[in-house]
């Protein structure tokens, strides 16, 4: 063991941050609860193995560690054993354990140490510390009763509780705030992120009473064949023949992409819950063999999963959960020799939300303050006036002999209302506009017409931006303008190549 122990090193910054930790264990009481900060990738595992080793060597206490997934049970156990801890997983198939034992650290999955504990079938006496893995999961706290003379870490990459009602600061009293995500990028200890965002119209998303978007809801919108095509044509775009991980909200909205994928001629795999332990095994084997691999799933692979070589992350969802964003982009921010960068799709307004991946973030302020940041999220609504339409390239190229192909509505509308002209010129105008383009780029009315199809998404955002304009945002007024919009397009396409 001493051999595993001298190969293993900590950083200077886990260091650093170990040392901070370590005054707390040794000048705070003992019943102290401490939470430490640092970002996926950052080795936090790594830091509270070296901690428990050190702990152990300078007393006689007891050491547990909690986990919510029996993957991360197993990955802890071997860092630990990296370190020259010996320890016991207690799992389902540990029902009792004797007084005398003689571990001085135990891996537990919560509900089967919940269990076992209220159950008085198992002794865990004399911990001095606790630690807790992904402690931003509200489900530890049932177990802070049977450790309350203990020193209790929680380690987490958000120290944001994944329960609005129940904040952090409730059962923390201070943070440790590890190096940023940034400063972890520029010492090279993680990939660097290439984002890019694609507008995606939310307004038919409800919120639930977690704080996020329902499944239903986002299902309804990403099973859409548009927003399938969306996304099938931002991976061709932007991902196509590198290690791709999608994620969806919703194990039917990924059965769609898998289908969309399948019926394009892509090899690609579903993975949810609901798939067996040798299936999911299965499943994972052939995503970290495959160089091109596309994998579709449903949150389950935001923590206890580790494939460095991933080389795309998909938000095929929108949330409204820091965590959960982070955890997802997470996943593909592995520092590898011959990769120094990723690709974030992102197709859920994610990044307007809640800022780019490796942006500062006050990790104390929102420690401190949970209510003043949930309650100060970038509307829905309020994103989606931010969205500047980019005509795409190959539409673009179909109206080379055009100028001009941008219409700036809102700037429009506010000169007609100052000089005192009716609103709906401004939609006479933007018409005009976009039969002009058509008729300066076709042969005949046919030509025309065939044009005026590839303006849907155009008009689409200037019939928006209007709609904001006149403070009348509902979407059977939206459809039924675009609809007469396109109308009136082409009436104005007749009118023009008659008067040739």
């Amino acid at each position: 063991m001493a051999e595993l122990v001298a190969e293993k090193q900590l950083y200077d910054y886990q260091e650093k941050d170990l040392q901070e930790i370590f005054k707390y264990l040794n000048d705070a009481p003992d019943n102290f609860n401490l939470l430490y900060q640092l970002p996926t990738g950052g080795g936090k595992t790594v830091v509270f193995s070296e901690i428990v080793r050190r702990y152990l060597k300078q007393t006689e206490k007891k050491v547990v560690i909690l986990t919510h997934r029996i993957e991360l049970c197993k990955q802890t156990s071997k860092m630990l054993e990296i370190f020259g801890v010996r320890n016991k997983i207690i799992d389902s198939k540990v029902k009792t354990l004797p007084k005398d034992n003689d571990f001085q650290c135990f891996v537990a999955m919560v509900e089967t140490l919940n269990n076992r504990l209220n159950d008085e079938v198992l002794e865990v006496s004399n911990v001095g510390l606790t630690i807790i893995d992904e402690a931003h999961y509200n489900s530890f706290t049932k177990l802070f009763k049977f450790f309350k003379d203990s020193f209790i870490l929680g380690v987490t990459a958000t120290p944001l509780s994944s329960n609005i009602k129940l904040p952090m600061k409730d059962n923390y009293q201070e943070l440790v705030v590890g190096n940023s995500i940034s400063r972890l990028i520029e010492d090279g200890f993680l990939a660097r992120a290439n984002t890019y965002s694609y507008n995606v119209k939310l307004g038919s998303l409800q919120i639930g009473i977690n704080g996020d978007y329902t499944v239903k809801s986002s299902e309804d919108l990403y099973t859409d064949m548009e927003m399938q095509n969306k996304l099938l044509g931002a991976y061709e775009e932007r991902c196509k023949g590198t290690k791709t991980l999608i994620f969806n909200n919703g194990i039917n909205t990924s059965w769609y992409v898998y289908e969309t994928f399948k019926q394009a001629g892509y090899d690609i795999r579903h993975l949810d819950n609901t798939h067996s332990k040798q299936e999911r095994e299965d499943i994972l084997k052939w995503f970290r063999e495959k160089p091109d691999a596309i994998l579709t799933s449903v949150s389950i692979l935001t923590t206890g999963f580790d494939e460095p070589d991933v080389r795309n992350i998909i938000l095929n969802r929108a949330t409204r959960s820091l965590t959960l964003y982070y955890q997802m982009i997470g996943r593909g921010s592995r520092r590898l020799p011959d990769k120094e960068e990723f690709n974030v799709i992102d197709l859920g307004n994610n990044v307007a939300r809640f800022g780019l991946w490796d942006e500062p973030v006050d990790w104390q302020l929102i420690f401190e303050n949970p209510e003043y940041f949930l309650d100060n999220i970038i509307d829905d609504e309020d994103i989606e006036r931010q969205f500047v339409y980019e005509m795409p390239e190959e539409v673009r190229k179909l109206f080379k002999n055009s100028e001009t192909v941008t219409f700036d509505i809102k700037g429009e509308y506010n000169k007609a209302m100052n000089n005192g002209r009716k609103s709906k010129e401004v939609l006479e105008a933007s018409i005009a506009q976009h039969a002009q383009m058509c008729k300066e780029n076709s042969e005949d009315i046919f030509d025309a017409r065939i044009l005026a199809r590839e303006l849907k998404e155009d008009i689409r955002d200037r019939v928006r931006q209007y709609c904001y304009c006149i403070i009348n945002n509902t979407n059977n007024y939206k459809e039924w303008l675009f609809e007469d919009y396109y109308r009136k397009l082409r009436l104005k396409l007749n009118e023009m190549f008659q008067e040739d």
